[in-house]
């Protein structure tokens, strides 16, 4: 593999491995989110522990960094797949540097990369996923289920073989890291998202 394309996937792990759910409660609010909530480094539990706007800020934040991370081999005009550096910052996310490799769930960096490479995909995910939220009131089963619909939609609706293997493993990822979820929900332990 050429120097540049290794470079850029080490970029992108890093750019994923920024923990800003962890900046935002230090600095923000003098609290280690990790000693709160489910523990997450995620959008969801800045949500549950911070608020709301701590929670946007996450979200948001951990969105933009997947989509830089796939923006990489573009800006830098390296012949790399983008899905390759954006799988690197899923992965930086989950499992970060910078945070003892206790990070998020996958799904806002996920959705990043899925917003630079195929943003029609990202806009009717979002659709997807908060008509779930809607009915259901499970952020991890709408997570669970926009990952079901991204992979249908690569498949059905695309015939970009590079975006059905990264969708299909990101999904099964998402599927990985919610497992816990998955029991508390059967258990109907799960906490539901509380509409105004």
């Amino acid at each position: 593999m050429h120097t540049m394309s290794i470079l850029l996937i080490i970029i992108g792990y890093l750019l994923g491995s920024i923990p800003f759910a962890l900046l935002v409660g230090k600095i923000g609010y003098g609290i280690d989110i990790r000693e709160h909530g489910s523990g997450n480094l995620g959008g969801t539990n800045t949500f549950r522990v911070l608020g709301v706007k701590a929670g946007l800020i996450v979200t948001i934040a951990d969105i933009l960094k997947g989509a830089l991370a796939a923006s990489l081999p573009v800006l830098f005009s390296v012949d790399i797949h983008p899905l390759i550096t954006g799988m690197f910052a899923v992965f930086g996310h989950t499992y970060p540097v910078f945070a003892q490799f206790r990070g998020g769930k996958a799904v806002a960096t996920s959705g990043g990369v899925l917003l630079f490479y195929s943003p029609m995909l990202f806009m009717t995910m979002l659709a997807v996923f908060f008509l779930v939220l809607y009915v259901s009131k499970y952020v991890s089963l709408s997570s669970m289920l926009t990952g079901v619909y991204a992979t249908v939609y690569a498949f059905v609706w695309t015939d970009d073989v590079p975006l059905r293997i990264v969708v299909t493993l990101l999904t099964l990822f998402v599927f990985y890291r919610h497992r816990a979820n998955v029991k508390r929900i059967l258990n109907k332990t799960e906490p539901k998202v509380k509409w105004l």
